[in-house]
């Protein structure tokens, strides 16, 4: 049987940008699916767009306003990282358009709670004295690929080539939703194991486990667009049991 022909959305976590798909959206699309790598306002190539007023509603709205100007539908949603929060938006404000939904490594936000609600004190401290720092806390600064769990010389160096500040009000501002995350969508967790990306992600495989969210295991580190993209992409074209 041939195998369907989807739409995936590709969507980046803290620091990064739609640059960093390259090794998961170039092998998909030559398979014929159709591929987006949508760049969150302050990062990446719109870098040059960094705002105080960059918060987790205008990474909400930088995704629905992809969705809805590419005229996009029946989208296989994968959020990684923090792009957990914004796949999660969207599926509060047009379920219509996605047909699955995918936390890569994600985070699972919780309404009312802020980002850095899911992360030690010290390390959520240490992030603000760091942004105010840098940059009188517009931004935190990128860290290191070894914090992603990146480790080849050549990977490392890409990575932080293009690694760009975060805007660090996203980390301290809340959404609200009207339902539980995914909103009633088929939802499906992939979880790098090896080795596993903690703070702030223990939080978010318990609630994974309270929703009853299937879940799937890759052993690779946080990153697995970068380290083992292959994998990825026969976990993303598998066809979930109804």
């Amino acid at each position: 049987m041939a195998m369907r022909r989807k739409t995936f959305v590709l969507v980046h976590g803290a620091w990064h940008g739609g640059w960093c798909w390259e090794r998961v959206a170039g092998p998909l699309r030559a398979r014929g699916h159709r591929v987006t790598t949508p760049t969150q306002t302050g990062l990446g190539e719109r870098a040059h767009l960094m705002s105080p007023d960059i918060d987790l509603a205008v990474f909400t709205a930088d995704l629905v306003n992809h969705l809805l100007w590419e005229d996009l539908t029946d989208v296989v949603l994968v959020g990684h990282s923090f792009g957990g929060n914004a796949i999660s938006g969207a599926a509060e404000e047009v379920p219509g358009r996605i047909e699955r939904l995918v936390y890569l490594d994600a985070l699972v936000p919780v309404s009312g709670r802020v980002p850095f609600d899911s992360y030690p004190a010290g390390v959520a401290a240490e992030r603000i004295r760091q942004a105010e720092e840098s940059s009188g806390g517009l931004s935190i600064p990128a860290p290191p690929a070894a914090a992603f769990a990146v480790t080849d010389p050549a990977d490392a160096a890409w990575l932080e080539a293009y690694l760009t500040p975060h805007p660090l009000q996203t980390f301290t501002t809340a959404q609200t939703f009207r339902n539980e995350p995914g909103n009633g969508l088929p939802v499906e967790y992939i979880a790098c194991n090896d080795p596993k990306y903690r703070d702030p992600l223990d939080d978010a495989r318990i609630r994974v486990g309270s929703l009853g969210w299937p879940v799937t295991e890759i052993a690779t580190g946080h990153n697995a667009m970068v380290t083992a993209p292959g994998a990825l992409i026969d976990i993303l074209e598998t066809e979930p049991e109804r």
